[in-house]
């Protein structure tokens, strides 16, 4: 097993080259760089088992992107999925306020979907979260997480009447 080489411009968690094009806030050449970012991501993905590589980005409502991969556990219900991976480390810099965010694979016959535990991750920081579902030659998807999860299941749900 061989250890990928930290690329320079992934250091520090962002693809620096994609999160100053994603600042411009062109819509579409924001889109085209999260999916870029997303894409770079995949290629820190550790997934011994089953070879399956996933990137995500997370863009954050003043422009900061968060990139995640899968990690794989010979447990393997201990794995965490490319799109928790990178809320989570946006999460655990004190962002929770989201614009969209991009998941890449090696799938090339169909967009990657995420599982149903990260839409139902996602739907905690929004039902309205942009998602772009993507290939590895840049095509995309575009949903939401209410559209992925539909009559979800969120935080204000907690704060509901109870008898």
């Amino acid at each position: 097993m061989s250890t990928p080489q930290l690329r320079p411009e992934l250091v520090n968690g962002h693809s620096s080259a994609a999160k100053s094009h994603i600042q411009l806030h062109g819509m579409q050449e924001g889109v085209t760089g999260l999916i870029r970012t997303s894409l770079d991501a995949k290629e820190f993905a550790y997934c011994p088992y089953s070879k399956f590589r996933v990137g995500a980005a997370v863009l954050a409502r003043d422009g900061k992107v968060f990139t995640g991969c899968n990690v794989e556990n010979a447990c393997y219900n201990l794995g965490i999925c490319a799109e928790r991976n990178a809320i989570s480390k946006a999460v655990s810099e004190g962002y929770r306020d989201f614009k969209a965010i991009a998941i890449a694979s090696d799938m090339t016959d169909q967009f990657i979907s995420p599982c149903g535990g990260c839409r139902q991750f996602m739907r905690e920081f929004g039902a309205s979260l942009d998602v772009y579902m993507s290939k590895p030659d840049g095509s995309y998807e575009e949903t939401t997480v209410d559209a992925l999860l539909p009559r979800s299941f969120g935080p204000e749900d907690l704060q509901m009447k109870k008898e």
